[in-house]
């Protein structure tokens, strides 16, 4: 693919371009990068570095634990009004937005929406003190993902330091509710019931890092929490009674014997349990957690499926093989979060856009198949991708989280984002 692109790019700057090929990816992305604009906004990147790095700083350590990142929203809102976008406000959901207006399109849409999730995987009261050595920046979320609030910031300065214009608005989103049991619920609300539902074109996640990654199959999740219940009973006295913790142990045999597909990746894990109330005690009630993944829905559906029949067998063979006098086992399956599967074609406008612009910049692009807010857009048949924000970084979703904000590779990272973002809304 990249010798592809690099094989396009070369002949774009060889021959003129007539104005079907001007309409290209690549080299609509050519022209841009080559722009008195973009040159100029990519300076005002390396410029205003230390402010980017202050406004990681700043917003990492305003705590944004999952459904308690009021805080640093309003403080985001902040942020937006002070660049002078229009029309920033919080949403009903705690979504913090704000237009840029486009040339055509003057702030009326439709929308190139460009978002970074506010939230963390940590709880409340978790240490987010930024701990610096060198280039080397450290705290929980520093990287996962309050770099790119950053980064949406040092965009949407740069091109108005750069007197850039586009032709599409854009929609600057800091949205809340994608870790975790948040369970993408600022992105559900932003497509299907806020005030841009149905008005935006075109999407970018920036999420994480690493500008080489391009985000284009979503993978779909569905989480259980399953309770197991029976009548419960002294562990001698009530010896051949029903037990619900083995009703529980079968259905976890049950689903660990499936054998999923490899393609599309699907896959699952029972991964919290707990219950009962002493070690002399039958237990009356025991419960497990369940993560169900897969790339395509209809795996996911199948293997959703196949879970919930072996829960019934389970609970099923446990009420036939030990006594129900005090009566039977009972399962309830409550679902916890739901994440839908989707994706955006590999040879779709904004995939080759966002790969073209990663080649110009001198990474090497990679599709990649995650859990990101674009899932929402990728399965209502929106053109999203996640992209990353620029850099290094390691250790997501653990306290000693890091990023590298080394100006030359930050800003060169952060150069692949602001160009496929133009080459999308159109640059003039």
């Amino acid at each position: 693919m990249r010798l592809a692109l690099i094989a396009c790019t070369a002949l774009a700057l060889a021959i003129p371009l007539s104005a079907a090929e001007a309409a290209t990816p690549q080299a609509e992305v050519t022209r841009i990068e080559s722009s008195p604009g973009y040159r100029k906004a990519v300076s005002v990147l390396t410029a205003e570095h230390a402010r980017t790095v202050e406004d990681i700083v700043r917003l990492t350590e305003i705590p944004a634990p999952p459904f308690g990142e009021a805080l640093r929203a309003a403080a985001y809102r902040r942020d937006l009004e002070a660049l002078g976008l229009v029309d920033v406000k919080v949403d009903a959901e705690g979504n913090v937005t704000g237009i840029r207006p486009g040339l055509k399109t003057r702030g009326k849409g439709p929308f190139v929406a460009v978002a970074a999730h506010l939230d963390t995987v940590f709880p409340a009261g978790t240490d987010v003190k930024v701990r610096r050595q060198g280039w080397r920046l450290a705290a929980p979320g520093i990287g996962d993902n309050t770099r790119s609030l950053a980064t949406l910031l040092a965009w949407v300065r740069a091109l108005d330091a750069a007197s850039v214009q586009t032709d599409a608005d854009l929609l600057i989103v800091g949205n809340v509710g994608e870790e975790g049991v948040g369970d993408l619920r600022g992105m559900k609300s932003l497509f299907q019931k806020g005030p841009y539902a149905g008005r935006i074109s075109a999407f970018f996640s920036v999420d994480g890092s690493d500008p080489s990654g391009v985000v284009t199959a979503g993978v779909g999740s569905r989480r259980y929490h399953v309770v197991f219940s029976g009548p419960g009973g002294h562990s001698y006295g009530a010896f051949g009674i029903v037990n619900p913790m083995v009703a529980m142990a079968g259905a976890v045999t049950g689903l660990y014997a499936v054998k999923p597909p490899q393609t599309p990746k699907t896959t699952y894990s029972a991964s919290v349990t707990g219950g009962g109330a002493s070690v002399n005690a039958i237990p009356s009630s025991v419960f497990v957690d369940v993560d169900l993944r897969s790339e395509d829905a209809g795996a996911l559906a199948d293997l959703d499926r196949q879970f919930r029949a072996s829960v019934e067998s389970a609970v099923a063979a446990e009420n036939a093989t030990r006594s129900t006098a005090f009566g039977p086992i009972k399962a309830e399956m409550k679902l916890i979060g739901e994440r839908p599967a989707g994706k955006t074609p590999s040879d779709s406008r904004l995939v080759r856009i966002t790969q073209a612009a990663i080649t110009a910049r001198g990474f090497e692009p990679a599709e990649e198949a995650s859990s990101t807010d674009a899932n929402i857009p990728m399965s209502l048949g929106i053109p999203a991708v996640t992209i990353g924000a620029g850099g290094r970084g390691g250790r997501a979703h653990a306290p000693d989280e890091w990023i590298d904000v080394e100006p030359v590779e930050m800003v060169r990272g952060m150069s692949v984002g602001l160009l496929a973002i133009l080459a999308t809304a159109g640059l003039r």
